[in-house]
């Protein structure tokens, strides 16, 4: 779970610049008029080349239990990793642990981890790193939004190097999946750092996952070599470089020029642009998906007028989510009523999305001691304008798009509102850490587990942690709460319901819509088996045939 963009490590750094990087690499011509035959290719992995990506923010924290936007997930989830990870078809299977067993109470995991396991130092990891890992989050100086689902371990043991056994004082639904959120870190690494302030956030030193962090200009790029000795298997594509394009237009002009392989698209990039560009349909793969992404209105309950939940919810009555959803995402994607994916089993039916009714929401407004007093076409009171300002991050044109539509559809029943557009990483630090904001529009990025404890739980509202909003209800509390001790599907759903039928009353946000993931692939990257779980899943098993490789990165190992 995390921070969405758009839409969740080693040796010293060395800095390499990008023009030192084009130059010690060959780039093939993405016009040229001999067309590899990608398909039929002889199709055996090999090690080598480069996948070169962009991302519209730069990563903010490299420490997984830290870091809470998806920027910094895409590159820390390369590097350190959990006991358990979900597959294809998002089914929890083991990663660092082999096997695991839940006691017949549902109080105690037993996890075995797998034998011969090395962080890139050459050090075994055992169990004592899964408990220092565990003491790490539940310290009370870490500032996690992961915290709460581990202070519910009430005890562990470490029996012996391969197993790592966890107590809890009730039944806690969440545990299992939790267990593949947590990345456990190096303890010989991390035991006398202050992980709140700490330089292993930009600059790892021993890690454990596929790929190893090899460079990393702020603002630039970041440069991941493979791990040769990653414990699942030969990692075939030698090298990821993950440019930071902050914006999308930018990007698609760069993936045009043969310079990216790999980009998500914007929806007039995917259904207007990409066919009209030979090079693009020659050379790439189009993907279409719904993830567990959606996108929203938040508001600070915490600053006027919000604190009225009838303003909040006439502005959710005077915004048109399709007309929203047809201008920014040219109707790819779902209107939702509801914080979980659509379709799936957690989502409360009995919910619809609100009409787009202006007259019903200026008739609220009234209601709250809105009116336009001086006819200006302003609503104010007490001599204060309706007016606020809505934030979101910088290159993502959706979301500015949409608050645009917003801005204009509020005018007209005379809200006036601002709109702010911030760097990805100043925007979380400065603005959403420290609550300093109106209304935000941004999304989230869930696990299929339906347990949103951390988005709405009125205890997690502190420093760092995912309710920003600082939404609270008591309600919802106790829906949460029990939720999390029935391991009965059909019960936990009662529970969950109850929730979103309280959000939904509330209105702390409002549900937008969920997105389709449009990502596009360079067709020379082979092992791509697109799945409920998306296509990254298996991104350590992708690889490109000896006679389509199109980088010569051997020269440039840090």
């Amino acid at each position: 779970m995390g921070f969405r963009q758009g839409s969740a490590k080693l040796t010293q750094l060395k800095f390499i610049s990008l023009i030192t990087l084009v130059m010690l690499i060959g780039c093939s011509d993405p016009n040229q008029s001999n067309i590899p035959d990608y398909n039929n290719a002889a199709d055996l992995p090999a090690q080598g080349d480069r996948l070169v990506d962009a991302s519209i923010g730069d990563a903010s924290n490299l420490i997984p239990m830290i870091a809470g936007d998806a920027s910094s997930h895409a590159i820390a989830g390369q590097l350190y990793l959990s006991l358990l990870k979900y597959d294809k078809d998002l089914n929890l299977v083991g990663r660092l642990a082999k096997s695991w067993e839940i006691s017949k109470d549902n109080k105690t995991i037993t996890f075995h981890l797998q034998s011969g396991l090395t962080w890139t130092d050459g050090k075994p990891l055992t169990s004592e790193d899964c408990a220092f890992t565990l003491k790490l989050i539940q310290d009370e100086q870490t500032q996690s939004a992961y915290k709460a689902d581990y202070v519910l371990v009430s005890a562990f043991e470490t029996p012996n190097p391969l197993t790592f056994i966890a107590h809890y004082k009730e039944p806690f639904s969440p545990a299992l999946s939790s267990w593949s959120s947590l990345a456990i870190l190096p303890k010989h690494i991390f035991k006398d750092v202050d992980i709140m302030n700490t330089k292993l956030s930009r600059s790892p030193e021993a890690t454990i996952g596929p790929y190893q962090l090899a460079a990393w200009q702020a603002q630039q790029s970041i440069l991941m070599q493979a791990n040769p000795n990653y414990f699942d298997g030969d990692v075939w594509i030698k090298e990821r470089f993950t440019r930071i394009i902050p914006d999308r237009a930018t990007q698609f002009l760069e993936l045009t020029a043969g310079r990216l392989d790999s980009v998500s698209l914007s929806p007039i990039q995917y259904s207007r642009l990409f066919d009209t560009k030979p090079v693009l349909k020659n050379h790439f793969n189009r993907y279409k998906y719904l993830d567990f992404v959606y996108t929203y209105l938040g508001f600070n309950l915490k600053r006027e007028p919000f604190t009225n939940p009838k303003v909040r919810e006439a502005i959710a009555y005077a915004i048109d989510r399709q007309e929203i959803l047809d201008g920014v995402q040219l109707g790819l994607g779902e209107t939702i009523a509801s914080p979980y994916k659509p379709g799936t089993f957690w989502v409360n039916r009995q919910l619809k999305a609100r009409l787009f009714d202006p007259e019903k929401a200026k008739s609220m407004l009234a209601e709250a001691g809105w009116k336009d007093s001086n006819g200006d076409g302003l609503l104010d009171k007490n001599n204060t304008p309706l007016s606020f300002t809505i934030l979101t991050n910088n290159g993502n044109k959706q979301r500015a798009d949409a608050a645009t539509i917003m801005q204009h559809r509020l005018k007209k029943i005379g809200i006036e509102v601002n709109i702010r557009l911030v760097e990805w990483s100043a925007f979380i630090e400065n603005f959403i850490n420290k609550r300093n904001f109106d209304a935000v529009i941004l999304g989230w990025s869930l696990s299929p587990d339906p347990d949103q404890f951390t988005i709405w739980h009125s205890s997690q509202t502190g420093p760092r942690q995912f309710n920003f909003l600082s939404y609270n209800n008591a309600k919802v509390d106790a829906a949460l709460d029990s939720a999390r001790r029935t391991f009965d599907r059909d019960q936990r759903k009662q529970q969950y319901d109850i929730m979103q039928q309280e959000i939904y009353n509330d209105v702390p946000m409002v549900f937008l819509f969920a997105p389709y993931s449009l990502p596009v692939m360079h067709k020379r990257f082979h092992g791509i088996k697109p799945a409920p779980a998306g296509i990254g899943y298996n991104s350590e098993r992708w690889y490109v045939p000896a006679q389509l490789q199109k980088y010569n990165v051997t020269s440039i190992a840090p």
